[in-house]
């Protein structure tokens, strides 16, 4: 994982999204964390309206406790107000979501995982931070390109590089 020692864990950007950090040309995992958090939904055109300022500031304001997740939101509303003259659609937050769980890996990273021929036990799924496992999810979802599962489980230390084919 990219890691810039002046910020939490949840401003990390991954090695698997390397290829647009430098742009924030996508929106980064730790940012869309961060909105699934909130229950803001953004759209990527939103994304590419606001300033490349805006987006590296959404990339390091905290989101963790209820009031940053309310300055946060705000944040973001405000921005998509900006841009679009309407705030973004909103979703309904999770109060448990399954990425601060440790007790249960979700099927779908399960499947994605054997479908490359690789496994995740119990003990490997609780040693990821919460950020990991969101990121493992968001990448196994059948509506989501899965060409980044194989390489997210070798930068979180879950499968070894070139062991599995890629489809």
């Amino acid at each position: 994982m990219v890691q810039n020692r002046d910020r939490a864990p949840d401003n990390d950007f991954f090695q698997f999204e390397s290829d647009f950090v430098e742009s924030l040309r996508c929106i980064p995992m730790q940012v869309r964390l961060k909105l699934d958090t909130c229950g803001v939904k953004l759209k990527l055109e939103h994304w590419h309206r606001f300033s490349a300022g805006d987006r590296e500031r959404l990339t390091q304001m905290p989101c963790g406790d209820r009031a940053a997740t309310v300055t946060y939101t705000a944040f973001v509303q405000a921005l998509v107000h900006r841009v679009q003259g309407a705030p973004a659609s909103t979703l309904a937050i999770d109060p448990h979501p399954p990425w601060h769980n440790g007790d249960e890996v979700p099927a779908s990273v399960l499947a994605q995982a054997a479908s490359l021929g690789a496994s995740i036990d119990l003990e490997q799924w609780r040693s990821l931070r919460p950020l990991q496992r969101f990121a493992l999810i968001k990448l196994s979802r059948a509506s989501h390109e899965n060409r980044n599962f194989y390489p997210a489980l070798v930068e979180f230390g879950l499968a070894r590089p070139g062991a599995v084919e890629q489809a």
